[in-house]
């Protein structure tokens, strides 16, 4: 029998997390931190009126007017089971691009409050918990270890389902605004 190393190509054996490293804008969604990419937020606003759509989802709060542009407003706390809180001075609207198979859509994301923007490296970054057989959270990227604690990386592509990006671009086509 023969025996031997095999020798795998320096780049395949790349840490996961590198592709997570960077720049990240954290927020608060109750006693939670979370963080998404900076590359993906376009801008960050209070909260201003939003017009209601009916037949959507109980956690798509409405539509906005983003400089002639309407945009679908998704509120985070409902969208994980949180409860529904008050808005107040502190609650904003991060808008974000979210990638999905058909191209590229901006989003408005309720949360409670924005709180810093963070440099990550990959030590800092560690994989998703196995949560248990049966669930699954795709939308996580990880978890990051910070001064002030751990904060949850979410992917913004993954909070909503191909499924129901189509569905809000659905009712975004059928609507005048």
């Amino acid at each position: 029998m023969q025996t031997g190393t095999v020798e795998l190509n320096p780049a395949a054996q790349t840490d996961k997390s590198d592709h997570r490293a960077g720049k990240y804008l954290a927020f608060q969604l109750g006693q939670e931190e979370f963080a998404i990419q900076v590359l993906k937020v376009r801008e960050i606003m209070g909260v201003q009126e939003i017009t209601a759509v009916p037949q959507t989802p109980h956690y798509v709060k409405g539509v906005i007017n983003l400089r002639g542009k309407v945009i679908p407003v998704v509120d985070l706390r409902l969208k994980f089971g949180l409860p529904e809180a008050a808005y107040t001075q502190r609650t904003c609207i991060i808008v974000v691009q979210v990638s999905h198979g058909s191209g590229n859509m901006l989003m408005g994301i309720v949360v409670d409050g924005v709180s810093e923007v963070i440099t990550l490296t990959a030590a800092d970054i560690e994989d998703t918990p196995d949560f248990g057989h049966g669930v699954t959270v795709p939308y996580l990227l990880g978890m990051a270890k910070t001064k002030e604690g751990v904060k949850i990386l979410l992917d913004i592509d993954q909070v909503l389902s191909t499924q129901e990006v189509h569905k809000l671009e659905a009712v975004l086509q059928k609507s005048e605004f």
